[in-house]
């Protein structure tokens, strides 16, 4: 299996599955001389990790980060920083079922029939349990770009939709609540709704958007490495997601050129933001703001039919542990590879400019 890498300058190679021994990574291209913040890497984690919430898998692990190299007194050496992240509380019978039987709308059936062979195993390699590894490199890219401010929450749950604009939201309220929703009365309904969901033994979907402030200009270049490619790239390869859209996104396309434009003000910034902070392919210095789609987990404890290893339509109910809404765990991990694409540019700047 290949494609195990991502980034040009700032890199991530990842290993591990759901049910082996540990998960990790190594994160190359960043810079010597970075004193890290260990406690907010951990804190990241925990924002990720199963079984913070009665609304997400009650799968229980620690989720504890052990760097092997790179880092020397606290600072990166410029050299690949080694790290794994064990796996403790796996649970490998609840999927002996799907040794010979594909769930629907997962990746069972294209990973066995790719490789002739697969991890039934809590998914193994295709199971979300990969992007606790994202964090960590994440957290480690938010350090390098400090002044550069990420805040990602949950703007829908199913039909429930946060119906004001982010400069209305206080971003301090995203964690004050289990949903990660920054306005308390909607969090309140979308717990509501994932909780009715749960017990219905479905799955429900959402959105969630991030809002990047403090971008420099320039970050991003022409052609085919656009910044706003490139963070579509990243948000497309996160599990269950469905859709990513920019600035006014599909809205733009109900409107004219002239109620699109953004016009410019004396000092460059401009008087509207539907460009979503990106022209050409090019941070302009404006917010940054984009949409994510997640679809509803595929794993349902609800009877279904599917088929086998051998062709045969068979009954498939889900078993273990899984979330109701992957939305509230993924809002960290949007954060991250945000962070991950901006830190890749941030570098690649730099050297554009020697």
């Amino acid at each position: 299996m290949s494609s195990n890498c991502f980034g040009k300058l700032f890199t991530l190679t990842t290993f591990g599955e759901s049910h082996g021994e540990a998960i990790g990574g190594i994160i190359d291209g960043c810079p010597a001389g970075l004193e890290l913040n260990f406690d907010a890497i951990q804190q990241e984690l925990n924002r990720r990790k199963p079984g913070q919430s009665k609304i997400v898998t009650q799968r229980k692990e620690a989720d504890e980060v052990q760097f092997l190299s790179g880092i020397f007194d606290g600072k990166t050496t410029g050299t690949s920083i080694g790290f794994q992240i064990k796996n403790t509380h796996q649970r490998s019978n609840d999927y002996s079922h799907l040794e010979d039987t594909f769930r629907p709308s997962h990746a069972d059936y294209t990973y066995q029939k790719k490789y002739g062979i697969r991890n039934y195993q809590g998914g193994g390699r295709s199971s979300a349990r990969e992007t606790a590894n994202w964090i960590v490199a994440g957290a480690i890219a938010k350090q390098l770009i400090p002044t550069i401010k990420i805040n990602a929450f949950t703007s829908s749950v199913g039909k429930i939709y946060i119906n004001k604009p982010y400069q209305a939201l206080d971003f301090s309220q995203i964690e004050s609540n289990i949903v990660r929703c920054p306005d308390a009365e909607i969090s309140k309904k979308m717990i509501t709704e994932i909780e009715s969901i749960k017990k219905q033994g479905d799955t429900i979907g959402g959105t969630i958007t991030c809002v990047i402030q403090n971008v420099p200009i320039g970050l991003g270049e022409p052609i085919f490495n656009k910044l706003q490619a490139q963070l579509a790239y990243a948000m497309l390869g996160l599990n269950a997601v469905k859709g990513f859209e920019y600035g006014s996104g599909f809205c733009g396309t109900e409107m004219k050129g002239s109620e699109h434009n953004d016009l410019f003000t004396a000092d460059g910034t401009t008087k509207t933001n539907l460009s979503g902070g990106i022209q050409g392919g090019i941070s302009n210095g404006m917010d940054i703001y984009f949409r994510v789609a997640f679809k509803p987990v595929a794993t349902i404890m609800q009877v279904q039919e599917s088929i086998n290893n051998e062709g045969e339509i068979v009954n498939l109910e889900g078993k273990g542990r899984h979330d109701p809404c992957v939305v509230p765990r993924a809002v960290p991990i949007v954060e991250a590879l945000t962070a991950m694409v901006l830190a890749d540019f941030y570098l690649l700047n730099k050297v554009s400019r020697l």
